[in-house]
């Protein structure tokens, strides 16, 4: 039987990625989390695991082969809050205990499937997996880029394994802007989906920022994933471990920020049998509400974002990513039909 490692286990992409091995009846998988936010149980209360270890304890254990052969390991544990300055922390998190079960991974023989971000990039106006658009803005950014940079010095430029005994998959994913179910936990750092889902059932409305980086109110563009693709990407190279690399893992088209309010309106609108309206109609009926761009981000954020899709598709991965409209029209049904 394949036995699977999730780390991050509780939290939403974590969460997500048991849901779609648990769909395909794989389910001795080992979840690592820290469960100290209690409520996060809720993302693993309605799947099947083999057996549920503290993120303290986990990482010496499986280095020295306590869980036995393990097949591959999803490592989505980490700091996610962008926002966070205690840069020692984030270091801690994202760069060093990475870089460790890397090493554990190589010696026990599993794949390593992990959680890079598309914070990477920082202020580039490129998005193509190539040190010279990598441009951190902030520490959280910098943590993913370093493990990034690891895996290239220890694998190869173009993992390519070259290197004697360097024989198991590592493919890290840059994550763009991923929104969908599980996400209820991450607060502040949840989905602009999620946030305008709850906006809107509160005040009848949703926010936006307002102008900004030369962008229109709402019309800074990123691309926003849906998370049933991200899981989807994670398991097609899961069925092909002969396939390693760092690559993005967006749609490969950015939308802006007023899709997604509309398409959260429309979405609510629906449900209470009204017809769809435009932006211009959303906005004229005070659907939608733009506020100022808050002064904490400015000059550390991403008004513009889109993932150059090439270096997936070069590896055969032709799976096809939902629109903003279809993606957030599924997501608010999810919402809504929770308690």
């Amino acid at each position: 039987m394949t036995r699977i490692v999730v780390t991050g286990a509780a939290g939403f992409i974590g969460s997500n990625i048991i849901a779609g091995l648990n769909a395909r009846g794989i389910d001795d998988i080992i979840a690592v989390d820290d469960l100290k936010q209690g409520d996060k149980f809720r993302n693993l209360a309605d799947l099947k695991i083999a057996d549920y270890v503290d993120a303290d304890t986990f990482y010496d254990a499986f280095a020295s082969g306590h869980y036995g052969q393990i097949e591959a390991v999803f490592h989505e544990g980490a700091c996610s809050d962008t926002m966070e300055q205690d840069g020692k922390y984030m270091m801690a998190n994202n760069y060093t205990l990475s870089w460790q079960l890397f090493q554990a991974c190589q010696k026990r023989g599993a794949r390593l499937l992990y959680a890079s971000s598309a914070a990477t990039y920082g202020g580039s106006d490129t998005f193509r997996e190539d040190p010279a658009f990598e441009a951190p803005l902030n520490v959280y950014g910098y943590s993913k880029l370093l493990f990034d940079q690891r895996m290239r010095r220890e694998c190869g430029n173009d993992f390519q394994r070259t290197k004697a005994g360097k024989t198991m998959q590592v493919v890290g994913f840059r994550y763009f802007n991923v929104y969908g179910p599980r996400e209820q936990h991450k607060g502040r750092m949840a989905s602009v989906a999620f946030h305008q889902y709850h906006q809107f059932k509160a005040e009848g409305r949703v926010k936006l920022f307002g102008e900004y980086g030369g962008y229109a109110p709402g019309g800074q563009m990123r691309d926003f994933v849906f998370i049933d693709d991200v899981v989807a990407v994670n398991l097609w190279f899961f069925d092909h471990p002969t396939e390693s690399g760092i690559f993005n893992l967006g749609t490969g088209h950015a939308q802006p920020f007023n899709d997604v309010a509309s398409s959260v309106v429309n979405a609510l609108r629906a449900q209470q049998g009204h017809a769809a309206l435009d932006l211009p109609a959303v906005a004229q009926q005070g659907l939608v509400e733009y506020v100022a761009f808050p002064d904490a981000l400015r000059g550390k954020y991403q008004c513009y974002t889109q993932a150059d899709l090439t270096a997936l598709r070069a590896t055969g991965c032709d799976h096809q990513f939902a629109d903003v409209q279809t993606g957030v029209a599924q997501y608010v049904q999810w919402l809504s039909a929770r308690p």
